[in-house]
Formats: structure tokens, sequence, C-alpha cells
């Protein structure tokens, strides 16, 4: 992957003056003003058509002006300790207006969601399931989505390194939800790396330490052609970087550096991304830092989003927002645009996708009602179970709901069995029953 490295102001100003000495003052009091849909880099901008009879290099001069008086300084460095910078253009601050409006506060969220606390964390559970999944696939897992859902559902032995990737990837994430602190600490995301890749490294020693300088560092190529993209920092500099990190995600609640939580979440994804601090493991790590982040400063709904499955399908575009960045002067706002749009995309496809469950649900129980093949107590507790699809029954449990005998609620949830609707297991002295996992469609399919 090529990028064309972005000409400097410096180069810009010296080409100009070169050609033409007296151009410069007119060229500053044209005013251009950048096109608020996009942050463009000159790999893209030296093709487009100029405005105002300007030349490409002139159009990126006055471009760059622009951007460089609105640029804020963040204390991630490269090796030579020059400062990465960002800013934030129209392009930027309509996004961040929508991750304020849709992930944050009292969002609303569809009846399936916020029926009961069970169904909401069914639907958080298998979002870190999803997710899980992606961010693995993302980074070399073959498992199917299929097969690793079922390996996390029911919970047994990983039968490869692929499975063992997903699986350690849902640990981390549920280490991330209920373990990690609230104040970023080292020896917190050294642990988040050694759940991540723990039994899948070809040097088992990888696993929850940082890179050691005697070991040679592990460069970031292009899959496809085996382009060296990134060299990260050397390993002497890890242990301070890593704390710089940290210091840079517990600032947030100094008034005086104030950045936008999704802003700090997204460069904290990019840093640790960017100094690549460990053998193996480094973009999930820095992937559940962003989710970490986000979660503990208010942003609930990024918890149901994977945003691996949207990195996943066009993998070429997430690396090359990471070296736009490294062509043009250090600047993380090609990263920062395109990380908040693939969290819009991640939101848009939630509420798509709850919204077809709502119409699944709907037009199930419309089916249900126009049926002879059920009572009024049946009806009741298919209607309930696609809605609660974890739910239990029991003889005992139907028959208080209902008002009926033991030998009634027995006939109700054997012949629900009998017909496919419900399946039953022993635990103990007693029968229990649950919905399967594709009632709806068996719903569907009976009639």
């Amino acid at each position: 992957m090529y990028v064309t490295p972005a000409p400097t102001i410096s180069e810009m100003i010296e080409k100009v003056l070169d050609k033409d000495g007296a151009r410069l003052p007119q060229l500053f009091g044209l005013g251009v003003v950048e096109d608020g849909r996009e942050y463009v880099h000159w790999d893209k901008l030296r093709h487009l058509e100029p405005p105002n009879g300007l030349s490409s290099e002139e159009w990126w001069l006055l471009i760059k002006w622009g951007r460089q008086s609105s640029q804020r300084v963040i204390p991630l460095t490269d090796p030579n300790r020059r400062h990465f910078v960002y800013c934030v253009p129209d392009v930027v601050a309509r996004r961040l207006h929508y991750v304020d409006q849709r992930c944050a506060g009292e969002v609303a969220m569809s009846e399936v969601v916020t029926a009961d606390a069970q169904a909401r964390e069914r639907y958080l559970v298998d979002s870190l399931m999803e997710e899980a999944i992606r961010s693995s696939q993302l980074e070399g897992a073959t498992t199917t989505r299929r097969v690793a859902k079922e390996l996390l559902r029911t919970g047994r032995a990983p039968k490869d390194r692929s499975e063992r990737m997903i699986l350690n990837n849902y640990r981390a994430l549920q280490y991330m939800r209920d373990e990690m602190p609230t104040k970023l600490t080292p020896e917190a995301i050294i642990e988040l790396q050694r759940i991540l890749t723990d039994g899948t490294l070809d040097n088992p020693d990888a696993a929850g330490r940082l890179q050691r300088p005697d070991e040679e560092r592990i460069a970031v190529v292009d899959r496809i052609d085996g382009t060296v993209l990134h060299t990260p920092p050397p390993a002497e500099q890890l242990p301070g970087r890593l704390q710089e990190l940290c210091d840079f995600a517990n600032e947030g609640d100094r008034p005086e550096l104030f950045i936008h939580p999704a802003l700090r979440a997204i460069l904290l994804h990019f840093w640790l991304a960017y100094d690549h601090p460990f053998e193996d493991g480094n973009g999930r790590t820095a992937r559940a830092l962003f989710y970490w982040y986000m979660r503990t400063h208010g942003y609930w709904l990024v918890e149901y989003l994977s945003i691996s499955r949207i990195l996943r399908h066009a993998p070429g575009q997430y690396t090359r927002s990471f070296v736009l960045t490294e062509t043009d002067e250090r600047d993380t706002t090609y990263f920062i645009a395109y990380q908040l749009d693939v969290i819009q995309r991640a939101v848009e496809q939630l509420h798509d996708y709850l919204r077809q469950k709502i119409k699944d649900v709907r037009d199930v129980e419309a089916l249900l009602k126009n049926s002879d093949a059920f009572n009024h107590r049946q009806f009741a507790l298919l209607a309930n179970a696609l809605r609660v699809p974890d739910a239990i029954y029991t003889f005992q449990t139907h028959a208080a709901s209902h008002g009926v005998t033991h030998e009634t609620a027995r006939t109700d949830l054997l012949a629900l069995v009998e017909m496919g609707f419900l399946e039953q297991r022993r635990q103990g002295r007693r029968y229990t029953f649950t919905p399967p996992t594709d009632l709806a469609e068996q719903l569907k399919h009976s009639r």
C-alpha cells in the first residue's frame, strides 16, 4: 500500500516562490475553504480539479495553512520526539455530534433491548461475542462466525489457534468491562494483552510483557505485498511511552486539557497501535482500549457495537488511515475521521438489526394470534420467549402465571415440546423448558 507523502508547508512555499515571488501574497488573499465533507490527503487531492484556477500545489498549500492554525498537539511523539497533532474540521465535528446524540446519555434503544434487564444483558453478551470474533478474524483467525458462536456459547475447549484467539478476545473484553480500573495503568494494559495472546504465540514468553531491547521489533507490513508500513519506536522507549499513554488516558478530567472523550478514545486506539509495544495482539489491545475508554466515559451504547465487523470488511481502509497520518506530518485527523465514520456505521447497523428483530417478533406474534394451534396460555409463553430467548419455564411457573393446575401446565408445555417450540431438560428432580435458538424461524415455517 503506497501513499504519496504529503508536501509540507515550507516545501510548498518554496515551490511557489521559485515560480513567482509575487504569487504568494495573492494566494493567501484567496480565502480557500476546505470541503467539510472529507478530510483529504495529498495522495487524493493531487488528482482532483483545483478551484479558482489554482495549481494542485497551491491548493494544498492553502489547505495545509488553514489546518495548521487549528491543530492541537497531543503528547504522543514519534521516535524523534516530534509530536502528533489533530484538528476538528467540519467532518469530524459533525460525526462527534452524532456520537454524542446516539451513544451517550438517555439514548432510546429498541423495545427488544429495553424490555428488561435480562434482554439487555443478552444483547450485550451477543455484542461482546461479535466483537471478539470479528476482531480476531481481522488479525488472522480463520474460524467461521457460526463455529465461533458455538464455541463461546457452549464453553467448550478451543480446538486450534484461531478458536483460542476468539476465546481469548472474548475473555479480554469481559476483563475490560468488569475488571479494568477506571484509571488506566501499564499493568492493566499488559494484562489485557496477556489475556488476548495466552496460548496463541509461537513464543509463549511474549504474552503479558513488552518487547525487550534485545529483540527484533515487530514491524507492520502490508499483507498483500509485504511492504513495511510502519516501524515502531525502539523497545528502550516502550516503558516510558506506555506510561505516557496512561497519563493521557487519565487526564480527561482536567478542564484546561479538554479533548472530546470520543477523540481521546480514538487517539488511545491509535497510540497503542502506533507504539506496537507487544510481539502480538497490538491491534486487539488497541481496540479494547477504545471500548474501555468510551464505556467509562458514558458512551454506553458503544458496548453494543462491533467496530471490528466493519473494519474487517475493508481492512485496507483501516490500515490506510494509519498510513495517511504518518505521511502527513503526524496528523491523526485522518485516523480520527475514519474511526468516527466506522462508529456511525456501526450504530446504523445496530439500529437496522434491531428494527428487523422487532419486525420479526411482531410478524411471528401476528401469526400466532391467527393460529388455532395454540391456546391463549401457550401463545403468551411463546410471545414471551420471542422477546426473551434466554427464558426458562417450568410446570410450576407456567401454572402460577396462568392460575391453572399442575396437570394443565404440564399438558401445555409438553405439547410445545412435541411441536418443537420448547426444549426439555431435567435438572435434579424437576424439568425445565427453554425456547430453541431459532424459535422465530420455526414458528414462521410452521404455518
